[in-house]
């Protein structure tokens, strides 16, 4: 072998070969009896095979999703990988320290306080005791569940339960996280805080991750594991593998016809749109709401602060402030900073993202101002104002994220950046396609001869 391959082999963190998990499904109790008073000489039982010829790689740093069906032994694979389930063929070798959140509460005892089930997970997770008092503070405000953290589990919501067990794993110097669908469980807020740290810890360890959103697998993971009844269908590039796992989905969902990616012809740039089936959609149930919360300063935000955001407001075209708006329609975003000590070249800008933190648009001032800088002194004030079309929505939560820097497009120093200035909630019927439907300005269906 030569010393190239040495130490690719060597990179490996994570390699299964031939992993196979089957169960023994007896129809009535006194046949399990029965197969141990007969052994192997009679069969009283049937076998399941809930995963069978599994082989996979995982390099160290890098990110693997795995996707599939209720059922399709996503969760056996991870258990297996993760130690807590023995397979029935094949071998599994792990190198390095694993911290897994699979199903809700595991390793927690529900008689026991939060503090003390902090303590008790943390040491099999291979902390010393001296190691968990030095970080015991830093769990509990990433937990974040107040007085609770000295209150029987037995008492806690899912959501506080998954807020602790996410903390705990957070926080154990792990070198392979394993999730597994946790971050379903739980208000926005936290799932933000739980993503923020999941892209964090993708710059120096290995993730495995299981979700249902197929966005969040692409989004987050460099490779993807199809698994479909017990047997993997498809391993490679997540995104790849996320739109042949659609394509199937939709392709069954269709009755069995075949879904075909073909490419565009290319589209010209619109100067202004207007959604001919605005009028319809608004007067129907499929119009977009989207309440918007007003920005709180106190929200959580960081940056070296000469300047900083002061106000932010989604305003009509009149500049009235919305409390909600509606998917398709113009708004426009203004965003008020002061600096507090000269600012040589400030940009402004955003992004929306959605609960798990996607970025799913944004922009800044940097083009608008290119060649005519506005310098601010210490004291002087600035509005930055986006007007746009309102995107229409999937219901659910979304961010709004806002910073302020100082510099060029690719150099520049952060002043102040905070997650999540404004927070939208959308409410509607899933009609759109993808996770943003934008405003056409013609759709049209024509016989061609």
């Amino acid at each position: 072998m030569s010393s190239e391959s040495e130490a690719s082999q060597a990179d490996v963190i994570i390699e299964a070969r031939g992993v196979a998990k089957c169960y023994q499904i007896y129809d009535r109790p006194s046949h399990r009896l029965l197969q141990g008073i007969f052994g192997g000489s009679r069969r009283f039982y049937r076998e399941f095979w809930a995963l069978k010829g599994v082989d996979l790689q995982v390099r160290r740093g890098e990110t693997l999703g795995i996707i599939g069906r209720n059922g399709s032994g996503k969760s056996t694979l991870l258990q297996m990988i993760a130690g807590t389930l023995a397979p029935t063929a094949g071998s599994i070798e792990v190198r390095g320290r694993i911290a897994a959140l699979l199903e809700l509460g595991s390793g927690f005892n529900p008689e026991f306080t939060g503090r003390e089930n902090v303590y008790m997970n943390a040491a099999i997770l291979g902390l010393s005791t001296a190691q968990i008092d030095a970080r015991l503070a830093q769990i509990l405000a990433f937990a974040d569940i107040g007085e609770f953290i000295d209150q029987p589990i037995r008492n806690y919501s899912s959501g506080m339960v998954m807020r602790l067990a996410f903390s705990v794993m957070a926080h154990v110097d792990a070198d392979i996280l394993i999730i597994d669908e946790a971050l379903a469980v739980g208000d926005a807020f936290f799932t933000q805080k739980c993503m923020r740290f999941l892209r964090e810890f993708k710059e120096r360890g290995t993730l495995l991750f299981v979700s249902h959103d197929d966005s969040a697998v692409s989004g987050l993971c460099d490779r993807a594991l199809w698994i479909d009844a017990g047997a993997p269908v498809a391993y490679g590039d997540s995104r790849d593998v996320v739109q042949r796992y659609l394509e199937s989905f939709i392709a069954e969902r269709q009755g069995g016809v075949d879904v075909r990616v073909g490419a565009g012809e290319g589209a010209q740039q619109v100067r202004h749109r207007h959604d001919m089936r605005r009028d319809l959609i608004n007067s129907s149930n499929l119009r977009n709401d989207i309440e918007v919360f007003a920005f709180d300063p106190a929200v959580s935000g960081f940056g070296e602060m000469r300047a900083r955001v002061i106000d932010v407001a989604l305003r009509d075209d009149a500049g009235r402030d919305l409390s909600w708006c509606v998917g398709g329609e113009s708004v426009v975003l203004d965003v008020d900073i002061v600096a507090d000590l000269a600012v040589d070249q400030p940009i402004v800008g955003f992004y929306l993202k959605d609960r798990l933190g996607q970025l799913l648009f944004g922009d800044n001032t940097y083009l608008t101002s290119l060649g005519q800088s506005l310098p601010l002194a210490a004291g002087q004030r600035a509005r930055a104002r986006f007007a746009f079309e309102m995107p229409r929505m999937k219901a659910g939560d979304y961010f709004i994220a806002i910073a302020v820097a100082d510099g060029g497009m690719d150099d520049h120093a952060i002043q102040h950046w905070l997650h999540e200035a404004i927070v939208l909630k959308s409410t509607c019927q899933s009609w759109s396609i993808g996770i943003l439907g934008l405003p056409m300005e013609k759709i049209a269906l024509e016989r061609v001869e």
